[in-house]
């Protein structure tokens, strides 16, 4: 059996770039950066007033106290041509450009306003409450490197340096087969022996939450031939997720319609729990193949492992892995040595210290044990029965 290191290592080694894409700007949240951003003009692109004030030569201030005459204003959206005549001050607001002449700006708070002219208590420093030219981002600095994920603050300076489009990583098309004749539909009366299938809905919203698009979704009944051409047609897509038929039993036939659908199987069977039966091929037509238990948390638990960072790394992403931390047990954890095990848990601060509550319901089947997770706990496949306190590694599923 693989280790789940060595699996995921093996599954991103067969990864490659789908190229990318042109967007509009408001389109690429979320999305990766496909090259590296550079600066293109300076931020600001002149020098402006950091507050609302007086804009002022530094050395007429120098033997403040002093008075001088109000000759004007300058607002933002102003042209940068205003000058600050000798031996006055223009009333200036933030945003808006240093009018020629004037080094410092005096904020509105710390003068005497007399209307026609104003009172400086004390000197100035030359570049007081200025914003430089390019202070921010001079022309040709790097921004943002190839891969880095776009959110709302990366949107900001792409629209601040006038950045309309934006070239992002190509979204994955993924194809979600669920296998099994006790599925049914969601939204239909279930019959006799048949339940609800979950699976079809959670994985399809993993798929969107790692940028991927669902292009393929289908309940496959177990049998060989019909899951074999769902297989073949599938591989028209860049990744396809099977759930269920992985195993040993009679009705399993992932594993072999995979095969006689051309795709040459790299590994079966990953050293954890839960999600031991998991297999990864790759299609003649370069399509990942994962095929992942149908129990439901083994069925996520797989996919958070090795689906999610083969996504990311389609896109281009720069980070694939979920974010880490040490968390400390609250309760002990039973384990048989031999396999990783990956364990529902939330967490909560207690000063410097993160503390992982682990699920009560642990096993694989258990649905509600998936409601409010804020880590997976990963206790390493040499390790017994872990105590109480115990520092261990963890899979942060949202920041907590």
């Amino acid at each position: 059996m693989q280790s789940v290191l060595e699996a995921r290592r093996r599954i991103l080694s067969r990864v490659r770039s789908l190229g990318a894409e042109e967007v509009a700007l408001p389109e690429s949240r979320g999305r990766f950066l496909a090259r590296a951003l550079r600066a293109d003009r300076a931020l600001p692109p002149w020098d402006n007033s950091a507050m609302d004030g007086f804009a002022v030569r530094a050395a007429d201030l120098a033997a403040a106290p002093v008075e001088l005459p109000v000759a004007g204003s300058v607002t933002a959206g102003d042209g940068p041509d205003a000058v600050l005549p000798a031996g006055a001050a223009l009333r200036i607001m933030t945003g808006a450009p240093m009018p020629r002449g004037a080094d410092a700006v005096v904020i509105r708070e710390d003068v005497d306003d007399r209307g026609g002219s104003v009172r400086f208590p004390a000197p100035v420093a030359p570049g007081e409450n200025v914003r430089r030219a390019g202070e921010d981002l001079e022309p040709g600095s790097q921004v943002m490197e190839a891969g880095a994920a776009i959110g709302a603050g990366e949107i900001g300076v792409m629209a601040a340096l006038g950045r309309a489009r934006v070239e992002v990583g190509r979204r994955p098309r993924v194809a979600v087969l669920c296998t099994g004749d006790e599925l049914c539909p969601v939204g239909r009366e279930p019959g006799p022996g048949q339940i609800f299938s979950s699976n079809e809905h959670a994985l399809a919203a993993q798929v969107a939450e790692a940028g991927g698009v669902v292009a393929r979704a289908e309940l496959v009944p177990d049998d060989r031939a019909r899951t074999e051409a769902a297989l073949v047609a599938a591989l028209a897509c860049d990744v396809v997720v099977t759930s269920g038929g992985v195993s040993v039993g009679d009705r399993d036939h992932v594993r072999e319609a995979l095969a006689g659908a051309g795709v040459a199987i790299d590994f079966w069977k990953v050293a954890m729990r839960p999600g031991k039966p998991v297999v990864f091929g790759v299609a003649p037509t370069g399509a990942l193949c994962f095929g992942l238990p149908g129990n439901p948390v083994s069925s996520l638990t797989s996919f958070e492992l090795f689906v999610r960072p083969a996504l990311l790394a389609l896109q281009g992403a720069r980070e694939v892995e979920r974010p880490r931390a040490e968390v400390t047990l609250a309760g002990p954890a039973r384990k048989q040595p031999g396999r990783a095990y990956y364990l529902r848990a939330s967490l909560r601060r207690r000063g410097d210290v993160l503390e992982a509550d682990l699920h009560a319901k642990q096993a694989s089947n258990m649905m509600s044990s998936l409601v409010g997770i804020d880590a997976l706990v990963e206790l390493a496949a040499e390790l017994g029965d872990v105590a109480a306190g115990s520092r261990c590694p963890a899979l942060l599923m949202r920041a907590v």
